[in-house]
């Protein structure tokens, strides 16, 4: 009974370590929000900005995982290239080296659980506040607490080898066959980390175990190897739903770390001779040497001693993988791309960003929304090149295959709307600020607005149909202002796209649209004017003139809804 209890406290430990991790790296992330987005999709434009990037940013918010899952999401948004992305990834990886000093200089050395409980106190003193952002660095506080409280539960939870030294035997069975039980290591490492889906859970456990003599340095840096690929999985997985490009983003970080880790393997016992005279030159005892012997001399130098020789193997793989595989960030490119190929024919009505689910913030998960409906204004722009063509068409066989592909399109818009309105009902659900809240009700009205153009399209296709049931036909002087008419909306719609791309923090007035949406209306007027005095003379008959001037309606009501797009985008600033 004792046994099972001390598992689960074990367990508990863990479970505890895990939970501030978690908190402390999704409150950093929240806190941050529209800054740490720009800083990552700004600070990319060479190899050695990238990197810092992605040290940086996994240093603050103390989870290469959480970085490197963000870098897929904006690869999948667009908003970072596949190289840009292999570079702050490269980051990523040192920056989470910082975590395993942090645990071993404050978590080991220094009793930090004396203070953790009154951190709590003031955590919990920060999210009694109505603001957001106080909420937020409460739950900061908080989750540094617990992350401490748990590291230290998990110190004191694991047995004794002294009082258990049957533990100890069984440990030094997987210990005792010589590369065999490195390459053991690496995969329990690894598959830790995949079970745990956290490297810095899986390294602070492996720096109790190296702390208590459980495994000797050399498994424990394979540990950490093994750790590094296991992370990778998180990553992958979060990919799995995503376009191409994110993707191939994930397939780099899983080369990057294996080649890294197959690579240190070939020269394992050099590098760990490197690390034990890096770890001498520091004041510490040679970590090579057996536990028994360094304890012997003295204890509290045998402990530093291996967590700082640990997080020296952590730190010097990830920096030297990063140094070497820098240059071949073009090959790594080429090869992932072989590897991910791109698809032959992909359906239109597929979402291209928010697969990927929700993500750690508002902000993030916003950023991809505002992409999808950038996604979903090109669709819509794409309609009416159908719409176009088959005015164009009417009287031909084709017409029929046109008409199709419209009708097709009002269907995409219809699902696209749904989805992207589901989406930003989940988001609505967690913690926003007011300009977020904002921002989603604009949305709303966005998606609102694309999906009537989506049935401006087809019913365009519809009056086109009646006007061949009927046996008309359009002369070519009426199909050529048509055209004219499908002109000026192309250009409203590029206005409308680009509004969107920008966003509401990028333009300052929307003279763009209101421009093209001005021509359209004075055009429609024109084309009104003389369509009267063409049925007065006779120029054509009443009913082809009631189709063609429906056409020119319908047109000229797809202006209003992209006008209302691009007022909805500028009127979150208000």
């Amino acid at each position: 009974m004792h046994v099972v209890l001390q598992i689960f406290t074990l367990l508990g430990s863990l479970g505890l370590f895990l939970y501030g991790m978690t908190l402390m790296s999704e409150s950093l992330q929240k806190v941050a929000g529209n800054g740490l987005r720009n800083f990552l999709a700004s600070m990319t434009s060479t190899p050695l900005r990238r990197i810092l990037t992605g040290v940086l940013v996994t240093a603050i918010i103390q989870s290469s995982s959480a970085t490197t899952v963000m870098t897929v999401s904006f690869v999948n948004a667009g908003l970072l290239t596949l190289t840009q992305s292999i570079g702050v990834i490269m980051g990523a990886n040192i920056g989470t080296t910082a975590t395993a000093w942090i645990i071993s200089l404050l978590g080991f050395t220094a009793d930090i659980t004396v203070i953790s409980i009154p951190l709590v106190a003031v955590g919990f003193a920060f999210m009694m506040s109505p603001k957001v952002k106080k909420k937020n660095i409460g739950e900061l506080i908080i989750g540094f607490a617990l992350l401490f409280l748990g590291l230290s539960y998990l110190k004191n939870s694991v047995p004794d080898l002294n009082s258990s030294p049957q533990l100890l035997a069984f440990v030094q069975r997987w210990t005792d066959w010589g590369f065999w039980s490195i390459l053991i290591f690496v995969g329990i490492g690894a598959v830790m980390t995949i079970l745990m889906q956290s490297s810095s859970a899986t390294m602070a456990l492996t720096l109790v175990m190296v702390n208590f003599g459980w495994i000797p340095f050399a498994e424990a840096a394979a540990m950490v190897l093994g750790e590094n690929i296991g992370t990778t999985v998180t990553v992958n997985i979060a990919a799995a739903v995503g376009n191409v490009s994110a993707k191939r983003a994930a397939r780099a970080h899983l080369l990057f770390n294996v080649f890294g880790v197959v690579l240190v393997l070939l020269v394992y016992n050099p590098f760990l001779k490197m690390v034990a005279k890096i770890v001498v030159g520091l004041g510490c005892e040679d970590p090579m040497l057996p536990y028994a012997t360094i304890s012997a001399v003295n204890p509290e130098k045998a402990s530093v001693t291996l967590l700082y020789a640990v997080s020296m193997v952590h730190t010097l793989f990830n920096i030297g993988n990063t140094l070497i595989l820098v240059w071949f960030t073009p090959l790594l490119v080429k090869i992932v791309t072989w590897m991910v190929p791109s698809p032959k024919e992909e359906e239109p009505f597929r979402l291209q960003y928010i697969q990927g689910g929700i993500l750690g913030t508002p902000e993030l998960s916003l950023t991809q929304s505002k992409m999808e409906i950038v996604h979903f204004a090109q669709l819509m722009k794409k309609q009416y090149a159908f719409a176009r063509e088959a005015v164009q068409k009417a009287d031909t066989e084709e017409f029929d295959k046109l008409f199709g592909k419209l009708e097709h399109y009002e269907q995409i818009a219809d699902r696209i709307e749904y989805e992207i309105a589901d989406y930003l009902t989940k988001i609505s659900e967690g913690e926003i600020s007011p300009e977020s809240g904002r921002r989603i009700q604009a949305m709303y009205k966005i998606i609102g607005e694309l999906e009537s153009v989506g049935d401006s399209g087809y019913n365009i296709g519809r009056i086109l149909q009646r006007k061949n049931i009927n046996g008309l036909h359009f002369e070519d002087n009426l199909v050529k202002k048509l055209n004219q008419m499908f002109n000026l909306l192309d250009i409203a719609f590029d206005a409308m796209i680009y509004n969107c791309d920008k966003g509401y923090t990028k333009i300052s007035n929307i003279s763009n649209a209101l421009d093209a949406e001005y021509d359209i209306n004075e055009y429609r007027n024109n084309l009104r004017e003389e369509h009267l005095v063409n049925i007065e003379n006779n120029v054509y008959s009443y009913f082809v003139g009631n189709y063609y001037i429906d056409l020119v309606s319908e047109i000229e009501r797809v202006g209003d809804f992209i006008i209302n797009i691009s007022e909805a985008i500028i009127e979150i600033n208000v």
